[in-house]
C-alpha cells in the first residue's frame, strides 16, 4: 500500500562526502565506536543483571537504557558501516526505510521516557531517601519501564503512516547516511505543512514531556543538596545524579539540532550510545565494584580450572 503511494519504491542514502580512503577511515572509527558501544553497554547489561547488589531502581532502569542503546545503534550504524564501503551511494528499499525509520524514534522516544524517570527516581532518592523503598518499588519500576516501551511505540505509528502517504516525487536521493523523516519530507511533492506541524506539536509533547520532570526534579534535587551541611555529604549526593544529568545535557542538547545538522545526528547515534557505558560506570563505586568482583571471580576460576 505504501508503494502505490509513494511513487518511489527504494531511496538512495547520500552519506559521507570525501574520497574513498576518507570513507574507510571514518568506517574505522565508527566501527570502533561501535563495538565498544556493544560491549560497553552489554556490559553494563550483564552485571545489573547477576549481581545482587545492583538490585535497585537506578541500576534497573540503566540496564533498559543499555538495551535501548544497543537497539538504537544497531538499527543506524550498520548500515551506515555498510554505506561507508561502498563506492556510491547507498540503496535501501522503502520497507527497510519504513522499519528502520519507524524502530529508530519509536526507540528514540522510548529513551527520554526512560531518562525523565531515572530523574524522578534521583529526585525520590535524594529528597525523600526513607521513602524511596517504598514508592519506587518493583512493581511500580516495572510499570514505567512497560509503560514507557508500549506508549513510545504506538505513538510513532500515525507519524510514520502519514509520513509514507506522501508522494516522493521530487526525488528519492536522502542526504544523510540514513531514512531520516526531515529529509524525507523535503522529497515529497504534497504540500507537508500540516503533517509537520503535527509532528513538531508530537516531538514538542515527547520532548518536554520528558524534560519537564527532569528539570523539575533537579531543581529539587540541587536545592536540598545545598542544604546538606557538610561538603563530603553534598559530594556524596550529587555523585548520585552525576552520571544521569551529565547524559541528560548531551542527550537533549543534541537532539534539539538532530534535524538539521548531520553531526548532531553523530552524536546522537554514535557518540552519545559510545559513551553511554563511561558516563554511567566510571564513577559508581558499586559499579565498578561488582565489575572488579566478577573480574578477579573470572580470573581465579580461569587460574584454577
Amino acid at each position: 500500500m505504501l508503494g502505490n503511494h509513494s511513487g518511489a519504491t527504494e531511496f538512495y542514502l547520500l552519506g559521507f562526502p570525501g574520497s574513498q580512503e576518507l570513507r574507510h577511515i571514518l568506517f574505522a572509527i565508527f566501527f570502533f565506536f561501535y563495538s565498544v558501544t556493544l560491549v560497553g553497554n552489554m556490559v553494563i547489561i550483564v552485571i545489573v543483571c547477576v549481581d545482587r547488589r545492583l538490585k535497585s531502581p537506578m541500576y534497573f532502569f540503566l540496564g533498559h537504557f543499555s538495551a535501548l542503546e544497543i537497539l538504537v545503534t544497531t538499527i543506524i550504524v550498520p548500515v551506515m558501516l555498510w554505506g561507508l564501503l561502498l563506492p556510491g551511494m547507498q540503496t535501501i528499499s522503502l520497507a527497510a526505510c519504513v522499519t528502520q525509520l519507524f524502530l529508530y524514534l519509536s526507540l528514540g522516544t522510548t529513551e527520554f521516557a526512560l531518562l525523565g524517570a531515572m530523574a524522578v527516581d534521583r529526585y525520590v532518592a535524594v529528597c525523600n531517601p526513607l521513602r524511596y523503598n517504598i514508592i519506587m518499588n518493583s512493581r511500580t519500576c516495572i510499570w514505567v519501564v512497560i509503560v514507557s516501551w508500549v506508549f513510545e511505540f504506538l505513538s510513532e505509528i500515525w507519524p510514520i503512516y502519514a509520513t509514507f502517504q506522501l508522494t516522493f516525487c521530487k526525488s528519492n536521493v536522502v542526504n544523510n547516511f540514513f531514512c531520516d523523516r526531515g529529509q524525507l519530507l523535503t522529497l515529497s511533492c504534497n504540500n507537508t505543512l500540516f503533517i509537520e506541524f503535527i509532528l513538531f506539536l508530537m516531538a514538542v509533547f515527547v520532548l518536554f514531556g520528558s524534560l519537564i520532570p527532569t528539570i523539575i526534579s533537579y531543581t529539587y534535587i540541587i536545592s536540598t543538596i545545598l542544604k546538606i551541611p557538610s561538603a563530603s555529604g553534598r559530594r556524596k549526593a550529587f555523585s548520585t545524579c552525576a552520571s544521569h544529568f551529565t547524559y541528560v545535557v548531551i542527550g537533549y542538547g543534541t537532539c534539539l539540532f538532530l534535524y538539521y545538522n548531520r553531526v548532531a545526528s553523530l552524536m546522537v547515534l554514535v557518540v552519545a550510545p559510545f559513551l553511554n557505558p563511561f558516563i554511567f560506570t566510571l564513577r559508581n563505586d558499586k559499579f565498578i565494584e561488582a565489575f572488579r568482583y566478577y573480574k578477579f571471580y573470572k580470573f581465579t576460576c580461569t587460574k584454577y580450572i
